[in-house]
């Protein structure tokens, strides 16, 4: 016995905690599949002093009496699009839930304005609470519910308030439209779980700014070469581009990855204990807010269920075949799929792209990376699986890259190969035939290959090399990271940018390089002003200005000597 507890000792010790978990679902019935409709607000407070409106969405979060498999287990939440320069918004933006319990419900819909460039105001609250719930419930048709105001920004509510002085609105009560509806028994075995079927959507991100400072540049549009000079090339767009896609659910049970704890502060960092865990916490939190942004640029659609034109709309945001791109990617419980393109330096040096990317989540899905090639043949295996084929990259094939835009929007074309490439949650390689089955179900249509970041490792990098040595020779390398919103640059600063480069009077410089000697130069100063205000140079401030420095030196070292 003691010769197992020793080597149980030295297996803990050589293996931190976290990656795949066992801990399987709890059971439970077989629940409910719930419809939330969310339709419209009415007077709403305003958030924008200069349009006298607001920008709404809601954030929808729902609980229920399900025990999770671990008390960090995030809570399903969902987010509308944004209205535009409305304080009466229409949304008719719908969820659909599967194994909502027969014990009811627990709706908190969160009513923010979107600022891109500040914190969002809170614009009220809206709790719907359900009691019991069965396929004879008559549900909640079109009811409206009053916007509590306790949680309200105090910025949007005095504004919405000398409206309604000015006669520029009509009241101070907001209110809430929304429908529920149970759709009937859910078909799994195992109703321990709640999750989301869709509708699916995807969410296309967008900063001009960051691309601009990263060096990334959007693939031209051959839809916009008319306007250019003939015989000189078209200009390319600055753009950092984020991107989410809500799959339809469930993931695999099998598929529940913790955090490792590689780093003695990996623990403190997920769960914002202690001053360093929660400053880095909050950091990374950040940096996925600034990645995710939502402004008025972003792209939001929706589709009903996975389909070929749901497939089609994943290549265009990896721009197919194009570049050798490789992209990062967290795969969350609820089958919300994020990805943005890879680069060796990713955020903060020390933490991981993919804590970003997960939102700082104790636990994922999956994650890693994933690459797009293009076939010859859509009706032979790939060759990776031994099929008498060709793909781009390494090979050059007629219809699309390098010599041409895709052309080719067949998702039997495609070959989507992805991995368990992280560090960060270290998923089971095991699972990857499962994580196959599930994209094959949500992208139609698409080829899909998977590697093992272990057992495929020579495979996996003589296949990225290829990707990368494809980036040198068809675009600029792109190396991603995040910059705070706090930038003080302007639409005409980027201009400036643009005509500098233009010119050729901009230097080709890493952005990590610049935050690096602004932040030495903030040093130095620090530095400058500490050494001036020395105890040997002391101004002694609190005296007054008619107190001179260090006049009290004789008296003191007289009462000293006496």
């Amino acid at each position: 016995m003691a010769e197992t507890g020793d080597a149980r000792q030295q297996d803990d010790q050589k293996d931190p905690e976290g990656g795949f978990d066992d801990t399987p679902i709890p059971r439970a019935p077989p629940g409910y599949t719930v419809k939330f409709t969310f339709q419209r607000a009415n007077h709403l407070p305003l958030a924008d002093i200069n349009t006298l409106s607001a920008d709404p969405f809601i954030l929808a979060e729902l609980s229920t009496s399900l025990v999770s498999r671990h008390k960090e287990d995030p809570r399903l939440t969902m987010r509308t699009p944004t209205v535009r320069q409305n304080t009466d918004p229409e949304w008719n933006c719908e969820w659909i839930v599967a194994n909502v319990p027969a014990s009811g419900f627990k709706l908190k819909c969160r009513i923010y304005d979107e600022d891109p460039a500040d914190h969002d105001d809170r614009l009220g609250n809206v709790h719907v609470e359900v009691g019991q719930i069965n396929e004879n419930w008559a549900g909640i048709k079109s009811q409206t519910y009053p916007i509590k105001k306790r949680m309200v920004s105090k910025r949007a509510f005095l504004l919405r308030a000398l409206a309604v002085c000015f006669g520029k609105a009509e009241h101070m009560n907001g209110t809430l439209t929304m429908s529920v509806e149970v759709l009937g028994r859910t078909q799994d075995d195992n109703g321990g779980r709640a999750y989301t079927i869709g509708p699916q959507f995807w969410i296309r991100h967008y900063s001009p700014l960051l691309g601009r400072l990263l060096g990334q540049k959007e693939p031209n549009d051959d839809s916009q070469d008319s306007k250019s000079k003939p015989g000189k090339p078209k200009p390319q767009k600055y753009n950092f581009q984020s991107n989410q896609m809500q799959l339809r659910g469930p993931v695999p049970e099998a598929m529940y990855h913790r955090y490792v704890e590689f780093k003695p502060f990996v623990k403190s960092m997920f769960t914002a204990k202690g001053v360093r865990g929660f400053i880095l916490s909050k950091a990374l939190h950040h940096q996925h807010a600034r990645v995710y942004n939502f402004d008025a640029s972003t792209e939001f659609k929706v589709f009903q269920e996975p389909c070929k034109e749901f497939a089609q709309k994943f290549l265009e945001l990896v721009h197919f075949d194009q570049g050798g791109r490789i992209f990062t990617y967290v795969l969350t419980l609820d089958a919300l799929f994020r990805f943005t393109e890879t680069g060796k330096e990713f955020g903060i040096d020390m933490l991981s792209k993919h804590t970003m990317h997960s939102d700082v989540a104790a636990y994922v899905a999956f994650s890693g990376e994933f690459f797009i090639r293009r076939l010859k043949h859509h009706q032979r295996p790939a060759p990776e699986e031994g099929g008498k084929n060709k793909s781009h990259p390494p090979d050059d094939i007629d219809g699309g890259p390098p010599e041409e835009e895709p052309k080719i929007k067949d998702p039997s074309y495609y070959e989507l190969v992805i991995d368990n490439d992280s560090g960060t949650y270290r998923p089971n390689a095991k699972l990857l035939p499962q994580l196959k089955q599930f994209f094959e179900a949500n992208f139609p249509g698409l080829h899909v290959c998977t590697l093992d970041s272990q057992g495929d490792a020579e495979k996996m990098a003589a296949m990225k090399d290829e990707q990368r040595e494809r980036k040198k020779k068809e675009g600029d390398h792109v190396v991603y990271t995040q910059m705070s919103r706090s930038s003080s640059m302007s639409s005409s600063d980027v201009e400036d940018l643009d005509r500098l480069e233009r010119e050729g009077q901009l230097p080709a410089s890493h952005f990590r390089h610049q935050v690096q000697r602004e932040a030495n130069a903030r040093v130095d100063a620090a530095k400058f002003h500490l050494k001036d205000y020395t105890p040997s140079k002391n101004h002694e401030g609190w005296r007054g200005d008619q107190h001179p420095a260090r006049s009290d030196d004789e008296e003191c070292a007289s009462d000293l000597v006496s």
